[in-house]
Formats: C-alpha cells, structure tokens, sequence
C-alpha cells in the first residue's frame, strides 16, 4: 500500500514522502480500514521530529484519527462488516491506504458527517471528554477556564463545557480574530482573554465575582503554571494535556494547592491501555455525546470545525500549516 513515510525515520517536514510499504493485516479483534481522510494532531509533528515515539505495538507511520470503509475483518471482530462507513482512533498508521484499528476503537459515521468532519472527530472529542468530563468533573454551575481555545481540542472542551451546562467558559487565545470567533460560535465561549497581552487569572476573577474557576484545561504549562493556580477556586481541578512552554517550573509555592484543596491531573491518551481506551470511547456518556456532534452547520449543540482540507500529494505544506500555527482547528488530509 501507499503511506506517508518519512526518510530517515524522523527529521524535518521536508523528510515526509508517499511511498510503498507492507498493507497490514488484521490480527484478532482488529479490523482493517481503508482510509478515506486523516487528521493532523500537534503529537504528528513532535513524532516526525522524534520526540513522541508510538506506543508498543503501534504502527511507526503517522497519524492517529481517521475515517474510512471497513475492508477487511480479523478472527472474532463481531461489532463490524465490510463496507462498513467508521471513524476512530489508533496509536499510529493513520497516514496510509490502509490502518489496522482494534474494533473497540471505531465509531459508525453518521451520514450527516462527511468523511472531512467524522476524521477530524477521535482525537479532539475523546481528548476533551476525558480531560474536562472523566477528571475535570465538570457539572452544571462550573466556571471553566481553557487555554488554547482555538485549538482542536480547546474548541471541543468549550462546547462540551457549555453544553454541560457550565455558568462560565473563559478561553484564551492570541488574537482578536480567534477571540472574536470563539464567542460567535453556537456553545462558544462566553468570555474570552488574550493571554499576550491580559492577565487571564485576573480577567477570571472578575468574571466569577473573586470565586475563581473550578476546572482549568492546559495545555501551556510553565508560563502559565502560577496564574493557573491563582485562576482555581477551593476545591478547583486542573487537567494537564501538554507543556508547551515547558515542563519546568521554577520556585513553585505548593501551598495554594494545599490551601484550596486543588486537584492537579496529568493526562495522556495515547499511552494509555487498549483497555482503558476502549472502555473510555464505550462509555455511555461519551456515546451520548459524540451523538450530538455534527459539522459546522449542522445544527448540532456540539459541532466540528476545519480548517483546511488537504489532498496528501500536499503532504508536508499541511505539516507547514501547523507548525507556523497558521491554523485555528483542525487540518484534514484526504488519501487520494
């Protein structure tokens, strides 16, 4: 089969090439995909360069979050049939013809998604639930702060946040254009801050009358590791996703967290266990949830936002995209 390979086993975008390489075969409980469209994740670019490694067992092609048309069933896969139209998740290899995903891991495309926006779906959906829903317990009355809001991620955490009903969604972001559109966006934030150039732990403040905000979702670490823990109010959870501006911080004061009774979750979803992923994506809630999402004019109370969609000739300019950050939501590839 084809695949976006990368020469030398990682470097720079201009290493990433379509080559031929072996079509996997489906193993026990897995079911092989033809993919019709892929999507690009910030931990694509940090494996490219070699400092993201696939879990054990996973493909070493890019790509974790695709859509496509089930081609082939392994021994004892019950919940799909060939021809079936799905969206999920894998630990790699979604850069390809062709993926292996453990059945536990797709989801039916709806036919109100195209193949674009379910593939633009796993990653940032599953991501946010996890982080705001699973740790951040996030319930009706909260008041919710998400850093990078125009992220993928960040737009996701915001609807489920509102569509939970959240009293406050505060989000921070760069510019006045994607602050502008974060507030225009049916369940988008209801309060937005610069982080360049505002004081978002004061901004919070004032907008939850000195209360703080009871779950933060980060993905910047370091710089803005003590305005975070000022942001919290008592009995406050922070979600850790990422460490953008590092993963250092120094003379940190331990004793707000002990104060405010603050609860600090690392989270990861890649590493996780087949088991734990699974289980996660079967949930009754997550089910619930992904049911309400639909594309940008959908109608739905949850929707998905592109923006740009790219043939996979095109490869390494949508590497370029996101990593000049030119990108507000989701870059999608589509297997030609």
């Amino acid at each position: 089969m084809r695949a976006v390979l990368i020469k030398d086993g990682q470097g720079p975008i201009e290493n990433l090439y379509i080559g031929e390489t072996d079509k996997p075969v489906p193993t026990r409980g897995e079911v092989l995909v033809k993919i019709v469209a892929f999507g690009i994740n910030r931990l694509d670019h940090y494996q490219r360069q070699g400092s993201y490694p696939p879990p054990p067992g996973a493909s070493s092609i890019l790509g974790v979050e695709f859509s496509g048309r089930v081609a082939e069933l392994g021994e004892g896969v019950t919940r799909w049939a060939v021809g079936d139209e799905v969206f999920g998740l894998v630990g790699g290899g979604a850069y390809a013809e062709f993926v292996n995903c453990d059945e536990g891991l797709l989801l039916k495309k709806p036919d109100h998604l195209s193949w674009v926006e379910a593939a633009s779906i796993p990653e940032c959906y599953i991501t946010a639930y996890q982080a705001l829903v699973k740790y951040g317990e996030v319930k009706k009355g909260d008041h919710v702060l998400v850093h990078a809001g125009a992220s993928g991620v960040g737009i996701a955490a915001i609807q489920i946040a509102r569509e939970s009903g959240a009293a406050t969604v505060t989000a921070t972001a760069s510019t006045t254009e994607k602050l502008n559109w974060l507030r225009s966006i049916p369940n988008g934030a209801t309060h937005t801050v610069n982080y360049r150039t505002e004081d978002f732990a004061a901004e919070v403040k004032k907008m939850t009358n000195g209360k703080g905000v009871d779950v933060v979702i980060d993905f910047v670490g370091q710089s803005h590791w003590a305005k975070n823990i000022e942001s919290l109010a008592i009995d406050g959870r922070m979600t850790m996703l990422a460490t953008l501006s590092g993963s250092e911080v120094p003379s940190v004061d331990l004793s707000p967290i002990l104060h405010k009774r603050l609860r600090i979750q690392g989270s990861t979803l890649r590493s996780r266990s087949l088991q734990y992923q699974t289980e996660l994506i079967a949930s009754s809630s997550f089910r619930d949830m992904i049911d309400k999402v639909t594309g940008a004019n959908g109608g739905g109370p949850l929707r998905t936002y592109i923006h740009r969609v790219y043939p996979w000739t095109e490869i390494q300019s949508a590497h370029h995209e996101m990593a000049d950050n030119k990108n507000s939501v989701k870059i999608i590839v589509e297997v030609q």
